[in-house]
Formats: structure tokens, sequence, C-alpha cells
């Protein structure tokens, strides 16, 4: 059973508020399944190794913004919230860290390119449509990959910014 979200707690929700908008999001599927060799080898797993998949999308004001799928080893997120159905209260990476693998580190790679057909039909887009597609990985003590997600949005309504202490 799908849930959508924005709760009070839900960092999505504040942010979308806070630009003068709702921001809610849908769960699309919760599965365990064997990684892809991308999902393998950001999470540093033998290739087919299971991984919990959940597959989200962001919607803001009811309008799909952005398609997120974020994979956890089964090894940690198999029976927790992580692999249910429901909604995780105070997110994943709380979550994550009450389960003893709290975020250390972060890596994200950006790319932009064309939207799949899929891609452009989820966002109610003509194709052709440039998508930004921001992979990310979150890693924990012992620099250990924790959650491995990706991130698909329409590259005319996205702003990346990257704010550093040096």
């Amino acid at each position: 059973m799908p849930y959508v979200s924005g709760q009070p707690g839900d960092a999505w929700a504040a942010e979308a508020k806070a630009q003068g908008g709702k921001g809610t999001q849908r769960l699309v599927a919760v599965e365990t399944r064997p990684a892809s060799d991308a999902v393998a080898t950001a999470l540093r797993l033998p290739a087919g190794e299971p991984v919990v998949l959940r597959s989200r999308v962001m919607l803001l004001d009811d309008h799909p913004v952005e398609l997120v799928d974020s994979y956890y080893p089964a090894s940690i997120a198999g029976g927790t919230r992580l692999a249910e159905t429901s909604k995780i209260p105070g997110g994943a990476v709380a979550h994550l860290t009450s389960l003893g693998h709290a975020p250390r580190r972060v890596v994200e790679d950006v790319t932009a390119r064309l939207a799949t057909p899929a891609e452009a039909e989820a966002f109610g887009l003509e194709s052709p449509v440039a998508v930004i597609e921001l992979a990310r990985v979150l890693f924990s003590d012992g620099d250990q990959p924790v959650e491995a997600s990706v991130m698909i949005s329409p590259a005319d309504a996205r702003t990346l910014r990257y704010e550093m202490s040096l």
C-alpha cells in the first residue's frame, strides 16, 4: 500500500513550504532484489547480493519533480523499517543512525542527460527533455557504504548548490 507523506517532520515538505509550495512524496515500491552491477559497485557488494530498494516520487504542489531510488544492503536493511512499505518516521537516514550506521561522508556524482521515455512520461513532459541525475552514496563508520540513491529531475527545474567548509 503506497503512502503519501507531507506530515510535520518531513524534510521535503518543510523545504517546499519555505519556498511557498506543498511538498509531498509517494512511495512507489519497496522490495528486496539482487544488486545491479552499478548498485553493487556503489555499495561495495558482490554483484547480485540482495539489496532493499525504496522507490519514491517527490511531488511539488502535486506535480512530480523528482524520481528517487534508494538502495540499502539487505544485511543492514532487512527486517527493519527500511524494508517495510510505509513511511519511516524521521526518514531513512535517521533510521540508519538508529541502527548504528550514522552517515559520516557522502559522495555525489551529477550528470546531465536526456530523459528516458519512461522518465519523460513520469514528469508529464514531451521527449526529448534534459534531466539531471544525481547519484549519492552515504558512508558510515569505517567508510562503509550504507545507502546508494539515484535522483532524477527535469534539468530546467533544478538548481544544485553545494556549500563546504574548508
